[in-house]
């Protein structure tokens, strides 16, 4: 099946290649909606499942924020055989974005520019659509953010909380994004603790009120300076966040040998590959392996979804890698993690978490 859908992807990428990538991306997501994808044949390798957050993931794969903006295919994502879904990111406000164009394929890297800016149809019109799926089952995470004019951007993570309660499996609070001016400020120890105080604060009102008590896990950059992991992770411990996304797109163009790296805005794909993993590795041992971390960043093959476990990840999210692999990608991961684990001599795949994380961790960006 696997090497079908392959094969099949292979005829079809010169088609979308042939669109400008925005327009490519829309051609896939109408697909979706219309039923137009693959399906897994079974069910998962039971080895794969997993209990996080008090939910049951039967693989630990996704499809990272940005692909599904405005809640338009969870459950198209959840078919073709991820074991959860997240939308968004989501503002509180409708907002265009940034100028077009705004994204860029690195053919030659295997990567992409984005400069997208969390254009998005806001709240309302994604909450719409997620109540539409009631009863229809699966983990359904929603990535929240801040509207780039905000004049209180952490009360715009606050709105998304009390917006989504009702609905998402979890939260994802993005503060990474390179694409609207500032936002990553709110990474900085000060600003942290005031953004995570009153996102807490708002899930515990929500649960004194009778709400459920949704996961909160907060999505990081992978540029984060060395000397930084370190009290950044302490103000995430002391929050007692649920989870860490590591990581976003970078500003960085290490070894990028595409003409087309010049352009404005977050690298993502195979180029991002170390450095999102070195900082995942150093993320799980400053936290102690203690706090389950979402890797992020250049996963295109089995292998290397394997070593982003083996550096500290529990689960997984891709993106850019099923733009030049396509939807086969999923199940040749799920596979070969499910091999390498019954190879190990493991029943399960959080045997495998982290035990090449010190050497990932030693390695220079």
């Amino acid at each position: 099946m696997v090497c079908l859908l392959r094969n099949f992807y292979r005829l079809a990428r010169p088609a979308l290649f042939a669109l400008e990538p925005e327009a490519a991306h829309e051609v896939t997501l109408k697909a979706l909606e219309r039923g137009l994808h693959p399906r897994p044949l079974g069910a998962d390798d039971p080895v794969l499942r997993q209990n996080i957050f008090d939910l049951d993931f039967p693989n630990p794969l996704g499809i990272a924020a940005g692909y599904d903006k405005d809640a338009r295919v969870p459950d198209a994502v959840l078919a073709m055989g991820c074991g959860f879904a997240e939308v968004g990111t989501l503002t509180p406000q409708p907002q265009l974005g940034n100028a077009k164009p705004r994204v860029f394929r690195l053919v030659a890297d295997r990567g992409l520019i984005n400069r997208l800016g969390f254009n998005n149809g806001g709240h309302a019109a994604a909450l719409a659509r997620i109540e539409a799926r009631k009863g229809h089952g699966g983990i359904v995470g929603v990535n929240i953010g801040a509207n780039k004019d905000s004049a209180d951007r952490s009360g715009d993570y606050v709105e998304g909380v009390e917006a989504f309660n009702a609905v998402a499996s979890y939260f994802t609070v993005n503060i990474s994004s390179p694409n609207t001016p500032g936002l990553r400020d709110l990474q900085a120890p000060a600003a942290l603790d005031e953004l995570l105080a009153r996102v807490m604060a708002a899930r515990a009102r929500l649960v004194a009120a009778g709400g459920l008590r949704r996961p909160i896990i907060v999505k990081i950059a992978p540029d984060i300076a060395e000397e930084d992991i370190a009290p950044i992770c302490e103000r995430l411990v002391a929050h007692s966040v649920d989870g860490i996304a590591v990581s976003n797109t970078t500003l960085t163009r290490d070894g990028v040998k595409d003409p087309q790296a010049e352009k404005a805005g977050g690298l993502s794909g195979h180029p991002v590959f170390r450095r999102s993993t070195i900082m995942l590795a150093r993320v799980f041992r400053s936290t102690g392996g203690k706090i389950p971390l979402i890797g992020i960043g250049g996963i295109d093959s089995g292998e290397s979804a394997l070593e982003k476990i083996e550096a500290g990840a529990t689960l997984l999210q891709l993106y850019t890698g099923l733009i030049y692999e396509g939807p086969g990608l999923i199940g040749e991961i799920k596979t070969h993690l499910a091999r390498e684990v019954r190879r190990s001599g493991r029943s399960n795949l959080s045997a495998l978490r982290g035990r090449k994380a010190e050497h990932w961790a030693a390695l220079p960006f």
